[in-house]
């Protein structure tokens, strides 16, 4: 099940074989070392690299096509929401200055951390977008929800900034996860300043779903590129969760603020998915973002 609209959508690479040849092998060692040669993608998750590494070269005609389509590819579902390199050691800086100033643990929506929090996440396109609606979206959703215990945040970016905005019980533990390698050192240590019972991890989404339990599952507009990456990989991957529930989210418009039908296109797709699941959906509908309360 694909997410991107017809127009957007783009052929998926066959996949790899079960047999790899050692022509093939050496030729995908050299695209991961030619693509992490690159400090726009040094610090993506190996594993992720691999994967779409090695389907581009079973999809094209020599190493430069893959390697090629592959940053492309790599741009796509991760690079294009970064404004730039982030100055993880320099955010890490304010945040411990706000956290020695003596900020009430946890943080609260008014403290200084959470304005610097607020700040940070202007950084990427995904929160970015849900700032102006930061407070109505959490408090919203989690309103349908008995007490929150526990959260795996998937594809996390910078979301896990968003806490002081999460109406979670006290004591909860987070647990999130990301591609970039760089971002996770940042998070678990903006989880240490903020006394968060939390830890962040690299993790390929598409190769291995994470199996740690937990009440809520974020997957805030990740769908769609998965599912760049590899056919259906978005629904095998709301399949694996050991969760009971799943906040799902897509975007209302595309980064270049365009594709007005977006969200009546996710919306009739996914519901086919949790019809064909068994699963319940309750549908929230924000401002530039569309989400469901999946119960499974």
């Amino acid at each position: 099940m694909c997410w991107l609209p017809a127009r957007y959508a783009r052929r998926q690479p066959t996949q790899l074989g079960s047999a790899v040849t050692s022509h093939s092998t050496n030729q995908l060692e050299e695209l991961i070392h030619t693509v992490r040669a690159s400090k726009k993608y040094a610090a993506i998750s190996e594993d992720l690299i691999r994967g779409v590494g090695g389907r581009e070269l079973a999809a094209r005609r020599n190493l430069k096509e893959a390697i090629k389509a592959t940053k492309n590819k790599l741009h796509q579902v991760a690079g294009a929401f970064l404004d730039a390199r982030p100055p993880y050691a320099e955010w890490l800086a304010q945040l411990d200055s706000a956290s020695a100033e003596g900020d009430s643990k946890p943080i609260t929506q008014d403290s200084k951390l959470a304005a610097i929090c607020r700040d940070i996440m202007r950084h990427h396109a995904s929160t970015r977008e849900r700032i102006p609606m930061l407070d109505g979206f959490y408090r919203q959703i989690f309103a349908a929800l008995p007490p929150v215990r526990s959260v795996l945040d998937l594809a996390c970016g910078l979301n896990p900034l968003a806490l002081p905005w999460m109406p979670l019980a006290p004591g909860a533990a987070y647990f999130a996860c990301d591609l970039y390698a760089d971002m996770i050192a940042f998070l678990n240590g903006f989880f240490r300043l903020a006394g968060v019972a939390g830890q962040a991890s690299v993790c390929d989404l598409v190769s291995a779903p994470p199996r740690q339990r937990a009440d809520l599952a974020l997957v805030l507009k990740t769908l769609p590129t998965l599912d760049q990456i590899a056919r259906d990989a978005g629904r095998d991957l709301l399949r694996a969760l050991d969760v009971p529930s799943m906040l799902v989210s897509f975007p209302a418009r595309s980064l270049g603020g365009r594709d007005k039908r977006m969200p009546e296109h996710y919306a009739e797709r996914f519901a086919a998915l949790v019809a064909a699941e068994g699963w319940s959906a309750e549908r929230f509908e924000f401002a530039t973002e569309l989400a469901f309360l999946v119960r499974k």
